[in-house]
């Protein structure tokens, strides 16, 4: 049930109407007519913009369609009134009983807010992906939190959703981490070690060393890296990715798939996807004009195999393969990206860190082009994480060397913490994480205050059993609500109503953070009515003495937990019963 999708269908019932009395020309486009809470709340419940949409193609005057459309409206028992302001904006109130409706329905439909927009499309969500070099820092969480939410959202919103990571296996930085493993294996042989630049000196590769040390014994010792590069690369590639599947998982992150783009060398498929765009005319050999600015000072024209990216909105051509034939970081990548097209999904989502602005266009424009734009990609970039403790910047980690990791924040303050502040801002804009703050009990830290809002609930359910009212989800539901007039009662019920328009908006936009600003919202509304309640007894949820008034008022704040419960859901946040 979607209350604000009903009303829009009242809406175009009452347009139809109009067009069929004259009133209104036939043919009228009202794809863009829209019904939505006004941006004052004292205006009414609801507003749609038909009259100023549909005036100018109607050749008419708004306030002569508002006119029109609010008599027909204020006919409906839904609608308890409805007024024209201004030039034609048309505001509504509805029936007490429409919001009283909305509670019923959440409590007795398991479906409630999950949304068929997504009709059964397959997407495929691309998140982390970090390079298996060492342990996942403070910035792959959050780009793990906002891929995985958003995955959840999307099939929440009735898409089939796969979610996967790339493995950056095929650079040169695996050499690195195998070097660095290797120095690891000797000072497991009590050998002294010099950490040449550019190593990963972590502790994390101990274990590595060790390990190497147990299957290998001294046989590699003084051996050049022709004899053991390749090996020490797979197994500390291996070791590096039980590690990450580790804190993923710590974190409740849980892939479907993991790609592997060294398994794209040697294989013809970064070939196969180069000659599928040169077939297309997009591949030719060229010299790109010098970079805008200073010139570097190795910069020099060479000839070079590109991309003919520009034709797909991008600001420049792009190479796929260096003069020297070898190819650039960008062929594999488009391989990978033509390997999920070819693999029939829908729609393609890429979380990628902030670092990776410059790669928006050029990757959208490959995609556009291997699918002849048919297949959409967004490109989601999360922004830095600025760590805090104790009011100071937080910076080190000795295990990982150089930052702080993803245990280290999982740890100390849990996952369902770290999981919901890391959506409080929408994933484009930094965020603060103080690990003071995040686990203060306050208003102040929205993780805190909408779990209280459901363990408030939970303690109310149960007091009543204890008192011997019936408060199972179907008895609630049939419940006499009509007594649910208050204005704080029916704002609660009217934030409910809103769950299922939003998780709509979310999932079209791809932004997950919406819903954790929602929880928020919905959360303060319960608290505010509970809160009324200590000065106004009728507004209390045990009415001593009357059964029925009891389970009404029940309902409505458990109707608000359930919602909570499946937001919370969504973003991977376990919903609190009890707070301690």
């Amino acid at each position: 049930m979607n209350l604000f999708t009903d009303i829009r269908t009242l809406v175009l019932s009452c347009l139809d109407t109009m067009v069929a009395d004259g009133r209104l020309p036939e043919g009228l486009d009202t794809s863009n007519v829209s019904v939505e809470p006004p941006r004052d709340a004292g205006h009414g419940d609801m507003a749609t913009n038909a009259a100023m949409v549909l005036a100018k193609p109607a050749g008419l005057k708004p306030r002569d369609i508002a006119d029109g459309l609010a008599g027909l409206l204020a006919d409906d028992p839904r609608i308890s009134e409805a007024t024209v302001a201004g030039p034609g904006f048309l505001n509504m109130r509805l029936d007490a009983g429409q919001w009283q409706g909305v509670v019923k329905t959440a409590l007795s439909d398991e479906r409630f807010g999950q949304s068929s927009l997504g009709q059964g499309r397959k997407v495929n969500v691309e998140y982390v992906s970090a390079n298996p070099t060492g342990p996942l820092h403070v910035g792959h969480t959050r780009g793990a939190v906002f891929g995985d939410a958003l995955a959840s959202l999307l099939a929440y919103a009735g898409w089939d959703v796969t979610r996967e990571y790339y493995i950056n296996d095929g650079g040169a930085q695996v050499d690195v981490l195998a070097r660095s493993a290797y120095l690891r294996y000797q000072e497991a042989h009590d050998l002294s070690v010099d950490w040449p630049d550019g190593t990963y000196p972590g502790d994390y590769l101990i274990e590595v060393g060790e390990a190497l040390k147990e299957k290998y014994g001294d046989s590699l010792l003084d051996k050049g890296e022709q004899f053991w590069l390749a090996e020490i690369r797979e197994f500390a590639t291996e070791a590096m990715m039980d590690m990450i599947r580790a804190d993923l998982k710590l974190l409740g992150v849980e892939m479907d798939v993991f790609s592997s783009e060294k398994a794209l060398y040697g294989t013809g498929r970064i070939e196969g996807a180069i000659e599928t765009l040169k077939q297309k005319g997009l591949i030719y050999r060229g010299t790109l004009e010098p970079p805008k600015g200073k010139l570097p000072e190795d910069w020099e024209p060479r000839e070079q195999v590109l991309f003919k990216s520009t034709e797909y909105g991008d600001d420049v051509d792009r190479p796929v393969a260096k003069s020297d034939g070898s190819w650039t970081y960008f062929a594999p990548d488009i391989a990978y990206h033509y390997d999920k097209v070819t693999r029939g999904f829908d729609a393609l989502i890429d979380v990628f860190g902030a670092d990776h602005g410059g790669y928006v266009k050029r990757m959208k424009a490959a995609v556009s082009a291997l699918s002849d734009e048919k297949v959409p990609l967004d490109i989601k970039l999360t922004q830095l994480v600025k760590l805090y403790k104790n009011g100071e910047p937080f910076k080190m980690s000795k295990r990982a060397g150089t930052f702080v990791t993803l245990r280290d924040v999982v740890e100390q303050v849990g996952p369902d913490v770290t999981r919901f502040h890391m959506l409080t801002r929408k994933n484009d804009a930094p965020l603060d994480f103080d690990f003071d703050k995040v686990t203060e009990q306050s208003k102040d830290n929205p993780v805190f205050y909408v779990q209280y809002a459901h363990a408030r609930v939970n303690s109310v359910l149960r007091k009543a059993t204890e008192a011997g009212v019936d408060v199972a989800d179907a008895t609630l539901a049939g419940a006499d609500l009509s007594g649910l007039t208050h204005e704080a009662e029916l704002k609660l019920a009217k934030s409910i109503a809103e769950w299922p328009r939003l998780v709509e908006i979310a999932a079209r936009t791809n932004e997950p953070h919406r819903i954790a600003f929602y929880l928020y919202d919905l959360a303060s509304d319960l608290h505010s009515l509970w809160n009324r309640g200590n000065d106004d007894v009728s507004l209390r949820f045990l009415q001593e003495g009357d059964t029925a008034a009891t389970q009404a008022k029940i309902a409505l704040i458990r109707a608000a937990a359930i919602v909570i419960s499946h937001g919370l859901g969504i973003l991977g946040v376990t919903p609190a019963d009890e707070m301690r």
